[in-house]
């Protein structure tokens, strides 16, 4: 799922680019991209196309800490990083996997997506940046709010804390991988954009792909499938080496939080994941029951 660019919000952003413009030596090459989290412009340098992002929020610096560290494995490359700005290459290929997922290839687009995912997950030689955030955090929302939102959040709050309590395998995460944000880049495939950032459990990174394309596009159901939630299960459990039963508590978990923020927001697209948590958590109840 990716933002929209607010209505009259290019020509103010516009102007925040030219510092980083003259400093860099970049040419527009696009209109200005404005998200709720930051500002991105299409440029050249040296007449190679890349891409200008300004970071509108703390978690915006850190996850670009984190693509730095990657330094181009598995993810965009950090051509130049200063203060509240980076300078990255720009995917240029016309391959998109939420089109891929919608022409009935989802089962490639899950396979890139995990490809994608066991390149960021590698063990490194270098330490990973050390302000990165602890995954936990990110779920607070999910624990203050389940109680007052009912349904089905209660559960998936339980499992999200069942799983805080016994961590395993802790990387540095993506923190938000999906079809939006992994894409085309032509001779050097499919790579990662905007990492939130985070450490924490190496199956998290896998439970957002079983909310897309469907949050891009809502029309499409696709995430909600049944036959193709299974599918995807047994795909990316066996692609990533992941016991099935605790990657269904994470998507339960993961589904549960994203439900709330949207319920918080009064967008109606809080109905996808909650689908998405009924599916996990129907699934918990069978053949994984106690």
């Amino acid at each position: 799922m990716s933002g929209a660019p607010p209505a009259g919000g290019n020509a103010s952003a516009g102007a925040k680019f030219v510092p980083w413009i003259d400093r860099w030596r970049l040419e527009p090459d696009g209109a200005p991209i404005v998200t709720a989290a930051g500002a991105l412009l299409p440029v050249r340098r040296d007449a190679a196309p890349a891409m200008l992002k300004l970071f509108l929020d703390e978690e915006e610096e850190t996850g670009a800490t984190l693509l730095g560290w990657w330094a181009g494995d598995g993810a965009a490359f950090v051509i130049e990083a200063d203060g509240g700005a980076i300078l990255m290459e720009r995917a240029t290929g016309r391959r998109s996997l939420n089109e891929m997922s919608a022409a009935g290839r989802d089962h490639e687009a899950t396979d890139i997506l995990c490809t994608v995912a066991a390149v960021l997950h590698r063990k490194r030689p270098h330490p990973p940046p050390d302000n990165l955030i602890p995954l936990q955090t990110r779920f607070r929302a999910l624990f203050a709010r389940a109680s007052d939102f009912g349904g089905i959040l209660p559960a998936c709050a339980g499992h999200a804390r069942s799983l805080f309590q016994s961590p395993t395998d802790i990387r540095p995460l993506h923190g938000d991988l999906h079809h939006d944000n992994v894409l085309d880049f032509g001779d050097r495939g499919f790579l990662a954009i905007d990492p939130k950032g985070l450490t924490g459990e190496r199956a998290f990174d896998f439970a957002n792909i079983f909310c897309n394309p469907d949050l891009a596009d809502p029309a499409l159901r696709i995430a909600r499938d049944a036959a193709t939630f299974e599918h995807r299960l047994g795909q990316i459990a066996g692609r990533a080496a992941l016991d099935p039963e605790r990657l269904l508590r994470w998507i339960a978990a993961w589904a549960g939080l994203s439900a709330t923020w949207f319920t918080e927001e009064a967008d109606p697209r809080a109905a996808i994941p909650l689908e998405i948590a009924e599916l996990a958590l129907a699934r918990l109840q069978g053949p994984f029951a106690a």
